[in-house]
């Protein structure tokens, strides 16, 4: 069974770092899913079954969150006692923003003209940005910065959503 005192680095045996081994992390997951997965304790006692399953979720959760970067670099984040996604303070550049109402404003009119390439277009501009901010995310927290890193991950989460609502977008005009 796992420690669950372990965080989710420790959990699958990876450096506390925002850029990682993918593969690295994809491998400790399949090995650890192996060993936990409530089916190995079908026929065990209640309370091997209730472990098995708990393992099973935490083995889960800590994988989601570190294959997501936005979720990987806010864990990284709380581990060193910063909320980057604190309700209480939802500031980002304002040039930040208006670049993204531009864009999802040029997104609806290319939704509403069914032009699928200006669609395309703008989608690879938004994740071309969003590869060049998770650079700087990456930049900072694998330098210890953890405050300086707050606004750039918030940057990214949004670029997140903005890439996700093009998509639909585009798979409604494709549709």
């Amino acid at each position: 069974m796992i420690d669950f005192s372990r965080n989710h680095f420790q959990l699958f045996g990876l450096p506390e770092r925002f850029l990682l081994d993918s593969p690295a992390l994809d491998r400790a997951y399949k090995a650890l899913q192996s060993d936990v997965h409530p089916d190995r304790y079908a026929a065990a006692g209640e309370t091997e079954q209730r472990l098995a399953l708990q393992a099973s979720a935490k083995v889960n959760e800590a994988y989601r969150a570190l294959k997501d970067p936005v979720a990987r670099a806010h864990y990284l984040l709380s581990l060193h006692d910063v909320d980057a996604f604190d309700e209480t303070d939802t500031r980002l550049p304002l040039d930040f923003l208006e670049r993204q109402l531009e864009r999802r404003e040029a997104a609806a009119d290319a939704a509403g003209g069914d032009d699928i390439p200006a669609l395309e277009q703008i989608l690879d501009d938004v994740r071309a940005d969003a590869r060049t901010i998770e650079a700087r995310v990456a930049a900072l927290l694998d330098a210890s910065q953890w405050d300086a890193a707050r606004g750039p991950v918030r940057e990214l989460r949004f670029l997140t959503k903005v890439v996700a609502d093009i998509d639909a977008m585009l798979a409604t005009v494709e549709g």
